[in-house]
């Protein structure tokens, strides 16, 4: 786990963007938490959870093919065997990870040719998940945050950003069937991997391997 700093960004992208579901950019103040160095692996579920979902096997994999709920169950679990609180990690705690104080599209800058060196995605995934940790880490020393799988949040799909929180919480109103992931996968496109990028998932259904994987976040003493 890394322990990230409160601070204040700009969530989000700019009006007129090609994911309007991005917009508006607004302002939010996220306080201090400690999130995953990596997604959570197959061998670290299969600890906690004693099952081995997903296509793809390896003890170092990245989990996938793990539903909302059942990722909210790992998280409990998790809580109940370490006497610590985790939880999903919202989707602004998300983004703030994911750009490590970067206001650009990537928390390496702006310049998409880099994005191989940084990201397993559909140019250079070859149609499957990757080890976690092989990618450089963010400014953050998190790892994968672009690409690999998709990761799921704490909140419910909503459009665009009109009415979200400011503060760094989940929304827990709109479309709560659906949840946002975060991140992209080995299967997708450039215009997945970037730090605004989201999607949207059922919480119930067990995706194929573009989606369904997880990070954890541990909340610290307030």
């Amino acid at each position: 786990m890394m322990v990230i700093p409160g601070g204040s960004f700009a969530m989000g992208s700019v009006s007129g963007s090609e994911e309007d579901a991005n917009t508006p950019k607004h302002a939010v103040s996220i306080s201090s938490f400690a999130i995953g160095k990596y997604e959570i692996t197959q061998a670290q579920w299969f600890s906690i959870m004693g099952t081995r979902p997903g296509m793809f096997k390896g003890d170092d994999l990245p989990v996938e093919q793990v539903t909302w709920k059942q990722a909210r169950e790992f998280t409990r679990k998790l809580s109940e065997k370490t006497g610590q609180t985790y939880r999903l990690p919202t989707e602004a705690e998300w983004e703030y990870a994911a750009r490590a104080g970067s206001e650009s599209d990537y928390y390496f800058g702006a310049d998409q040719t880099q994005v191989p060196e940084h990201a397993w995605f559909d140019e250079n995934s070859d149609e499957t998940t990757h080890p976690v940790g092989q990618k450089p880490a963010n400014n953050y020393g998190l790892y994968d945050m672009y690409g690999n799988v998709w990761e799921w949040t704490m909140d419910c799909w909503n459009t665009s950003y009109e009415g979200a929180p400011v503060d760094g919480s989940a929304w827990t109103s709109g479309d709560c069937s659906m949840r946002v992931v975060r991140g992209g996968s080995w299967y997708n496109k450039l215009k997945s991997i970037k730090s605004a990028a989201r999607a949207r998932y059922s919480s119930e259904i067990s995706y194929n391997s573009r989606g369904g994987g997880l990070r954890v976040v541990r909340e610290l003493p307030k």
